[in-house]
């Protein structure tokens, strides 16, 4: 099964791919085999963000419901500008920002919510990269999570 088919089966709607908000490049692709996305945030299907503190504002549900949000807005650059999610060969890495309490510590476990959409997506063996989860005392807008990401091209 390719990427396309297997995110036509999870049912679920890209939101518009977001534009810059700063001086920098949305994506980058390098020796036609890295794809390089800069950090998205919870862009929903309406364009709106979903914003607030994990921990203060949201529970640890609605974080991670977030961060699928967040891989969706990143799916939707991908489609918007290369035109297909099947020339994605496989996830390298993603990095992943929390915007929580100081006293929170499940980072991973929000992070999980784009990385799990990722599985589904191109599968265990190339869906699942090296990852990072981090607790920030901001992000922009106040959005719950922001995560930029890696990949190898076919």
């Amino acid at each position: 099964m390719n990427p396309e088919s297997s995110f036509e089966k999870l049912g679920l709607t890209l939101p518009p791919a977001p534009a810059p908000k700063g001086v920098y490049k949305p994506y980058l692709i390098v020796d036609d085999r890295w794809l390089y996305v800069s950090g998205h945030g919870t862009v929903q299907n309406d364009g709106t963000l979903i914003i607030g503190r994990i921990g203060q504002d949201m529970d640890i549900e609605a974080g991670k419901q977030a961060a699928e949000q967040v891989g969706l807005t990143i799916l939707s650059t991908i489609k918007t500008n290369l035109g297909t999610l099947n020339r994605v060969k496989k996830v390298i890495k993603i990095l992943g920002m929390v915007n929580c309490t100081a006293d929170f510590e499940r980072h991973p476990y929000i992070i999980n919510g784009c990385s799990e959409l990722f599985a589904k997506i191109w599968g265990e063996e190339n869906g699942i990269g090296v990852r990072s989860a981090v607790g920030m005392g901001s992000l922009p807008d106040n959005i719950p999570v922001e995560i930029e990401a890696m990949f190898e091209l076919h």
